[in-house]
């Protein structure tokens, strides 16, 4: 069966994605910053894995910890070998930097270095960690064995989020990443990916800390892909939900009408089941309607 390690599974979006996965009969390394409802997350996708046929439950390995801590990273990847190797990395793990966010004016340095550390320096630790596994998928660089695809309408048109953002104006393919003499993808290895924002290419108020970390993750995996054509790298922005981190963000808004995170994952396991070329995406809250802009 196919592996993959999920950071920041222990609740929203990194929860909701395993939780699909271990449906589907994946294996896989979760981790979280707490220990508690990381394990009560666990003992959920052990019992979703073995629903999916299998007859025995998910291997489900939870790891507690920081993504910011090597340790910690090469422990994470150190399972996965156990597992049988690595498919796909999911880098879901993120800090706002401030809680409450404020206006850059007000923004404590230190919660800068922060959210840099745990949405861009991590991420690439743990990739670089995940590597030579990546390179020799588990399973195969399709998983249309393990769910039947879902004819989708990906278009990888361009990578920009929106009308004035494209980095790479004079692409055609995302999988090659804007460079017309990059090296055609090769489809040998496995997939990353990254969890961006609207942040990242929008001027919201009081977003611009966690904003500039998301938009560095989004230029790190724009050039991840054109360095590694073997891998598909994506990068993509899950739109409004419905999380903790939301709430931390803004605490005086209602976001009792946002979507909740599992409306967002029928788009990522596309992704997956259309072997969609890397790029950076945006998921519909509609589920199982995914663009590429």
């Amino acid at each position: 069966m196919p592996v993959a390690i999920i950071t920041g599974a222990s609740k929203g979006l990194g929860r909701a994605l395993a939780a699909a996965l271990a449906g589907r009969g994946w294996d896989l390394v979760v981790d979280a910053r707490s220990a508690g409802p990381l394990e009560e997350a666990a003992r959920e996708l052990r019992a979703a894995g073995q629903g999916a046929g299998r007859g025995t439950a998910a291997r489900v390995v939870a790891l507690p910890g920081d993504v910011a801590d090597a340790g910690h990273r090469a422990a994470l990847v150190a399972a996965a070998g156990e597992l049988g190797g690595l498919d796909l990395l999911v880098n879901n793990a993120s800090v706002l930097g401030a809680e409450p966010l404020v206006r850059l004016a007000d923004h404590p340095l230190d919660g800068l270095r922060a959210a840099l550390e745990v949405n861009v320096v991590a991420p690439l630790g743990l990739i670089q960690e995940v590597m030579p596994l990546l390179r020799m998928p588990s399973y195969s660089p399709s998983y249309e064995e393990v769910a039947p695809r879902v004819d989708s309408a990906l278009s990888g048109d361009g990578d920009g989020n929106s009308e004035a953002y494209d980095p790479h104006p004079d692409t055609k393919n995302v999988r090659n990443a804007g460079s017309s003499d990059s090296p055609p993808y090769i489809g040998t290895g496995g997939a990353i990916l990254n969890i961006s924002s609207d942040a990242a290419v929008e001027a919201y108020p009081t977003w611009g800390g966690y904003g500039a970390a998301k938009a560095a993750l989004d230029q790190q995996s724009a050039v991840l892909a054109v360095e590694e054509p073997g891998l598909r790298v994506w990068w993509v922005d899950p739109g409004d939900m419905r999380t903790d981190l939301y709430a931390a963000a803004v605490p005086d808004d209602d976001a009792s009408g946002r979507p909740l995170p599992e409306t967002v994952v029928p788009g990522l396991l596309r992704l997956l089941d259309g072997g969609a070329p890397s790029g950076r995406y945006r998921a519909a809250a509609i589920p199982g309607e995914l663009t590429s802009r």
